[in-house]
């Protein structure tokens, strides 16, 4: 049975089929195999006339000209198509992926743009590495890439005079905004940062400290805002062997905003700090390798900032532009996990992501960060929220789904104890003796607390990196004010910057090393087993791991499929701030069949991977290609794709290039 569509993409479905029930105008010449006007390109000379095409509002130019690449001679014509059609609901069709970029894309094509009495094409190549970049996303609903994206045939390069049809999504991010008063360029300026602005002083700071610095992007939100990151380390843009890897997120609720300048704020730091010689900040950069998200939510911000600071509700703009709670649109891996512990003989760590997940309605940002998860191995996390000051740890949902609040703690209890003390302990109002300030009712807790202590709820970010990956993440609450005026920035920041390093620092506690075989060769998913903990993490591709550990003895083994175990005792002293190395060598088992390690079989509904070349993880093999497989539905025996039912109403020309078979 096909998944169920939003009722909006149902409405545009309905409405925009029925715009197009009339035979298509405008086609005089032979229509293809699927019904569709072919035609040659118009003449270099074209009569240039307003674009009133909704679909295409927001391109980067005012004026098309009429017959288009596909021959179609007016307005009525285009808005007819069942090109403009998919145009329209793309967004929805592919959840968001690859917008607007593919609409601006196809609005190029649909809308030539004019200038001076002459029509130009969009570039080839940006057409090229869109379709690189979105087609997974099309064989995931088994769509083929539609026909009048063409690159070859409907694009020309940059020799013949093209233009990029995306420059509107780069509009003011490149220009170089100058500092008040004409102040060095190590300035911080305490202020609330637009996306613009924000993503202009990203770019600047990587910039000025280019050797250990670069921004790339992990996806964009809804609305089609870049989920930018600066990431820092001795040699940007690759893992090093034994380097851990941290990850800081902001702004995951939109009108919760102090993490989102917080980290704005500590990139700019963190630069400064290592350009000017600081040994602390040159040591953390030269052995880690640090990834900062200042805003998850960015379309979320953007309600919330027109509202602007004082005056905005508790949640405007807290969801995302398709009204979700990213931080309750991850998988509720916790209820499995609480299934899986009652038996000793599974293993209830990297839990995969059960299908019936990808049939409701995930957000492309909760995507991204899904993705990003699995492709980097990070080993710890933070994510900066706002409306309280309090750090809390996994788990955030109870044991007992009834209980709204218990104390349901995770195998690492301890340890995630440690990182959340690491941040509040060095936190000057968090460790404040008032209990009538922001926050006084954790007080007596240490301002820390068990996530489902507080309160519980499911599908959220830090359960999933702990269940899913290597990964462990806290939440810190940064203030009562989930919107606090310019003049409190600075004094956030002051309270703040402390606990951000010092939380960062944490990341080198416990273990560290190399699992290999006998040859030195590197073996990747091992799992790494400590003794009275049960949770495993696994080796990253190059062999290295890192295991959190609270000081104190511990037994270590390391094991592997086809290879025997190995088993060490290590202890780690009180006051180790660096984590100690201990190597493995695996040797091989005999000769006889592998002996695979993993424990029984799952079994249970919802645990099997998505189809289509899935991973135990439950998302595809492929990198690259975003998760949609539980969406999929692979024709049989000639039968149509879940999504043809909602183009039948078309006219008498159905789309068929939509078709891959």
């Amino acid at each position: 049975m096909p998944p169920p569509l939003p009722s909006l993409l149902l409405l545009l479905l309905l409405l925009l089929a029925a715009l197009a029930a009339a035979a298509r105008p405008g086609c005089p010449l032979a229509r293809g195999t699927a019904g569709d006007c072919h035609g040659p390109w118009a003449a270099d000379s074209a009569t240039c006339v307003d674009m009133p095409l909704r679909t295409c509002s927001d391109v980067a130019y005012n004026q098309t000209a009429f017959p288009t690449l596909l021959e179609h001679r007016s307005r009525e014509a285009v808005e007819a198509s069942s090109e403009y059609i998919l145009l329209s609901v793309l967004h929805h069709l592919l959840e968001g992926q690859c917008n607007p970029d593919l609409r601006l894309l196809g609005c190029a094509v649909l809308a030539p743009r004019c200038e001076g009495g002459q029509v130009r094409r969009p570039c080839r190549h940006v057409c090229e590495g869109l379709r690189e970049a979105c087609q997974p996303a099309f064989d995931a609903i088994d769509m083929a890439w539609p026909y009048f994206l063409d690159c070859g045939r409907y694009f020309a390069s940059v020799e013949e005079g093209c233009y990029d049809p995306l420059e509107k999504l780069r509009e003011g991010l490149d220009t170089e905004e100058a500092l008040p008063s004409g102040l060095p360029p190590t300035f911080i300026h305490f202020i609330h940062h637009s996306y613009a602005q924000m993503v202009r002083v990203l770019r600047r700071t990587a910039a000025r400290c280019a050797h250990i610095a670069k921004t790339y992007s992990i996806g964009r939100s809804f609305n089609g805002k870049e989920l930018l990151v600066i990431e820092f380390s001795a040699r940007p843009g690759q893992h090093e062997l034994m380097e851990p890897e941290v990850k800081l997120i902001g702004n995951i609720h939109g009108n919760e905003v102090a993490g989102r300048e917080m980290l704005i704020y500590l990139a700019q730091y963190l630069c400064t700090e290592y350009l000017l010689g600081s040994a602390r900040i040159q040591r953390l950069l030269n052995t880690t390798r640090i990834h900062l998200l200042p805003s998850m939510n960015p379309d979320g911000y953007e309600v919330a900032a027109a509202e602007g600071a004082g005056y905005n509700g508790w949640t405007s703009g807290r969801q995302n532009a398709q009204n979700l709670d990213l931080n309750r649109n991850f998988p509720d891996l916790t209820s499995e996990y609480y299934r899986l512990a009652e038996s000793r003989s599974v293993r209830s760590d990297h839990i995969p992501i059960p299908q019936h997940y990808w049939w409701g309605k995930v957000a492309p940002e909760t995507k991204a960060i899904m993705k990003w998860t699995r492709t980097t191995p990070f080993v710890l996390s933070a994510s900066l929220h706002g409306g309280d000051l309090v750090v809390s740890y996994p788990f955030d949902f109870s044991k007992h789904p009834q209980e709204e609040k218990m104390f349901s703690p995770t195998p690492d209890e301890k340890m995630f104890k440690l990182l959340a003390r690491a941040y509040a302990d060095v936190h000057p109002m968090m460790m404040d003796r008032s209990e009538n300030r922001c926050g006084g009712n954790f007080l007596k807790r240490g301002s820390i607390i068990n996530g489902a202590d507080w309160y519980s709820f499911t599908g959220g970010m830090s359960d999933f990196n702990y269940l899913h990956s290597n990964c462990f993440e806290i939440t810190v609450e940064l203030g009562c004010v989930k919107f606090p005026p310019e003049e409190a920035l600075y004094t956030l920041w002051q309270h703040n910057k402390e606990p951000l390093l010092n939380f960062m620092e944490t990341v080198h506690r416990g273990i560290k090393g190399v699992v290999m075989d006998k040859f030195g060769k590197p073996v990747k998913n091992a799992r790494i087993v400590v003794k009275g903990i049960r949770h495993d993490i696994t080796t990253a591709p190059d062999g290295d791991y890192w295991r959190l550990l609270p000081p104190g003895s511990h037994i270590v083994i390391a094991q592997a499929p086809g290879y025997s175990k190995v088993i060490k005792k290590v202890t780690i002293p009180a006051r180790m701030k660096r984590a100690g190395r201990v190597d493995f060598i695996l040797q091989p088992l005999g000769t006889g069949p592998k002996q695979l390690l993993l424990g029984p079989r799952r079994r249970g509904s919802g645990l099997r991977d998505p189809p289509g070349g899935a991973s135990r993880y439950g998302e595809p093999e492929e990198l690259g290609q975003e998760p949609l497989g539980g969406r999929r539905q692979p024709s049989v025996g000639g039968s149509k794709p879940w999504w043809w039912s909602y183009f039948t109403s078309l006219s008498e020309h159905k789309p068929r290039w939509l078709l891959k078979y």
